[in-house]
């Protein structure tokens, strides 16, 4: 099932198969337990996979008295076994896409605690735990910092520079990364290893960067639809209208945020690939 198709349930929805209330899964969502999706409008959509956790957090809870502290402790150690495995533990199926896989072994590849990465990026432990189990829950400035901090790319946790190439890239097939920011979705108009990533990113109203980051290389910007603030070296501001380009040093600090009332499409294009 593509993920325009997926099964998303809301906030009443959710917590009812969770067997638990509404308030609960509000409180999971401040401890860091689930992150779930937004949609346009801002309200809470929950997954097939996000319920599954639910429920395993209601089951840690009920059944054996965990904190939240250590929920998240049980289901990273799951979510660990599982990964080393690759079978479902106690027949509930623990999501995680390759970017929370990526990030976990890297991590564990540098000898590392969540803690450790954690205070060392500038975010809680528990944001980061999540983003392991779920792949969702960070901004795109975290999740640059994080393969930074790892001598990686974003492309490349998120899978893009696996050795498949597609030279022909129709209109309306773009292959997306794995949505780990809510309202920013990013397509692939390229695929393979090449010396340009080149992206279209579909920003929903309100999306933004929520933070500067900065990188090797090179950037351009065109607006294919809608509205998006541009500000480099945090006071440089550019507000850029459809037909409108930006060209700039990666190595600049930039950040972005959808200044439109709807959805704003940007094609964009990084070289050498360093994003």
């Amino acid at each position: 099932m593509s993920d325009a198709m997926a099964v998303r349930y809301k906030v009443a929805e959710a917590a009812r198969l969770a067997g638990v209330s509404a308030s609960t899964l509000r409180l999971w969502e401040t401890q860091g337990l689930v992150v779930p999706e937004r949609s346009v409008t801002g309200h809470r959509q929950y997954s097939e996979g996000d319920v599954a956790q639910l429920k395993r957090i209601s089951w840690f809870r009920a059944e054996r008295g965990l904190n939240p502290a250590a929920i998240r402790e049980a289901l990273e150690a799951e979510a660990s076994e599982l990964d080393e495995s690759g079978l479902a533990l106690a027949g509930d199926v623990i999501p995680q896409s390759q970017v929370g896989r990526k990030l976990r072994s890297l991590r564990h590849a540098a000898g590392k605690t969540l803690e450790q990465v954690a205070g060392e990026i500038g975010i809680a432990a528990s944001v980061l735990s999540t983003l392991e189990r779920t792949s969702q829950g960070v901004s795109v400035a975290v999740l640059h910092n994080l393969a930074e901090y790892f001598g990686t790319t974003v492309s490349s946790l998120s899978g893009e520079d696996e050795p498949e190439v597609r030279a022909l890239v129709r209109s309306g097939e773009w292959r997306a990364w794995p949505r780990t920011t809510p309202g920013v979705t990013v397509q692939l108009l390229a695929e393979g290893r090449n010396q340009m990533d080149c992206h279209r990113f579909v920003l929903e109203p309100g999306a933004s960067s929520e933070g500067a980051y900065k990188h090797e290389g090179e950037e351009f910007v065109y607006v294919l639809s809608g509205r998006v603030e541009f500000v480099l070296d945090s006071d440089q501001f550019h507000d850029l209208s459809p037909g409108d380009s930006l060209y700039f040093e990666s190595r600049r600090h930039h950040a972005w945020s959808n200044r439109h009332d709807g959805e704003t499409v940007l094609l964009w294009i990084n070289t050498p690939p360093t994003f």
